[in-house]
């Protein structure tokens, strides 16, 4: 059977890019369809860009966010397909296929529905003018077209309860994959670190509390620098982004000394999780990946309690979850962590792997006919 998987852009890796990569290890002869490709990893497959690629939109989200539900409407090929696999976080699931492919059964693999467009205030590119303005037209339209695929998977309970509330559909919950095998196969990532990388880790203190994460606004990795406080260790930040200076101001004025570690590579992630005393996560995320990452090198994890963090950190076993805006509530859930058995934390993200992915999405796409009642029903 020939299927073609369809994804919003191809940019900076992350989770919804981590999702396709292993999508396309588990279809290697499926066609990929973007809006456009700004990596240039995948010269190996056939991809095809959109419309827009082609034009200066591809440089701005917010100005390309009105044409994306036509064009989405506009894909052909030459090849016939006997399913389409969507991996959508905003408008991806509106695609289509005109001509031969007209009507080949859609599954949708949502990270979400658009929270700038559905829920804003948990995402602040919804604070643009031109989205607050269209979210109605948008909203009315993305519903209707959420109709169309035979099943929706959600990558967590968090976001099947917004599939259901914004799109009113059910969607089955598969977690999307990480790597925790290759994290638990070294006992210390040290070894595998760059001289440079190794002696910026060497250079840390004994004790640390980590916040790791791109630097965004939401990513509230301000709390985490509050969390050392509230603790009295130093802070570690590791990631990068437009927000760093925002960051490096705040750490400025921080009761605690904070150091940065500014585009660790995978394995000096890997090792500030072995080493650091605690990682908190702020964010109220979808999924959130970068827990999963640090239980599976056993750090004990503290994250918000509201979202899917809820749904991958175990109380009392992988870390805690806290309000973050509480400062007793943060402090308690930060000592409480660090006194745990961190030989007994790494077992609890196998349930996210990568082979578990692989395989419930071999459970959900059938081999069979697509259009039976059946297949309706798990809609």
């Amino acid at each position: 059977m020939s299927g073609v998987l369809v994804h919003e852009w191809l940019g900076q890796t992350g989770g919804a890019e981590k999702v396709l990569d292993v999508l396309a290890e588990i279809y290697p002869d499926t066609d990929i369809y973007c809006l456009w490709d700004d990596t240039g990893r995948r010269e190996r497959r056939h991809l095809r860009e959109s419309l827009l690629a082609k034009t200066p939109l591809r440089r701005s989200k917010a100005l390309a966010l009105p044409f994306m539900p036509f064009v989405w409407r506009q894909l052909t090929s030459d090849k016939d397909y006997d399913w389409m696999l969507v991996s959508s976080h905003l408008f991806a699931h509106h695609a289509r296929f005109r001509g031969r492919n007209a009507g080949v059964p859609k599954f949708v693999y949502a990270h979400t529905p658009a929270r700038y467009i559905w829920e804003p205030e948990l995402d602040e590119r919804g604070n643009n003018v031109l989205i607050r303005t269209a979210s109605q037209v948008f909203q009315a339209l993305d519903r209707t077209r959420s109709k169309e695929p035979l099943s929706i998977a959600a990558n967590s309970m968090f976001v099947a309860a917004r599939i259901e509330r914004c799109w009113n559909r059910e969607a089955q919950v598969i977690y999307p994959p990480v790597d925790v095998s290759l994290i638990r196969s070294t006992e210390d990532w040290t070894s595998a670190l760059g001289d440079g990388e190794e002696i910026q880790l060497a250079a840390l203190p004994s004790e640390f509390v980590l916040g790791a994460s791109r630097f965004v606004g939401y990513k509230k990795l301000d709390i985490a620098i509050r969390a050392a406080e509230l603790v009295g260790l130093p802070a570690v930040i590791a990631g990068s982004g437009p927000d760093e200076a925002q960051l490096r101001e705040r750490a400025a004025s921080s009761s605690v000394p904070v150091t940065f570690i500014v585009h660790p590579s995978d394995h000096m992630l890997f090792a500030l999780y072995q080493k650091c005393s605690v990682y908190v996560f702020p964010p109220i995320e979808d999924f959130g990946i970068m827990p999963v990452e640090a239980a599976a090198a056993g750090a004990p994890v503290v994250a918000n309690r509201v979202g899917g963090t809820s749904e991958t950190v175990w109380d009392g076993e992988s870390g805690y979850l806290a309000a973050m805006d509480d400062d007793q509530d943060l402090r308690s859930a930060v000592e409480r962590a660090m006194s745990l058995d961190r030989s007994k934390i790494a077992p609890t993200s196998s349930r996210f792997s990568t082979e578990k992915f692989r395989q419930n999405i071999l459970d959900w796409i059938p081999s069979g006919p697509f259009a039976t009642h059946d297949h309706m029903e798990r809609g």
